[in-house]
């Protein structure tokens, strides 16, 4: 299975963390889920620490979680 994320230039928990990152942005943006605060999304998505998990986000998408959801209500 290495192989696999090697020829990716990536690994497994890259991948796992990236997965993670996509369900937490597709929960964030989604304004029926507009109630669940930023801590709970982070643990639901397998996220222990919400400090870390909007340090990630933001390396990831380039904004915080809460500008996340802010420019899905622009929308």
């Amino acid at each position: 299975m290495r192989v696999l994320f090697e020829a990716e230039n990536t690994s497994f928990s890259d991948f796992v963390i990236g997965q993670r990152l996509q369900r937490a942005h597709r929960m964030r943006i989604n304004l029926r889920l507009a109630h669940q605060p930023i801590k709970a999304i982070a643990a639901d998505c397998g996220f222990r620490d919400p400090s870390h998990f909007t340090q990630m986000f933001r390396r990831r998408y380039g904004m915080t979680p809460s500008d996340a959801r802010a420019k899905a209500r622009e929308l």
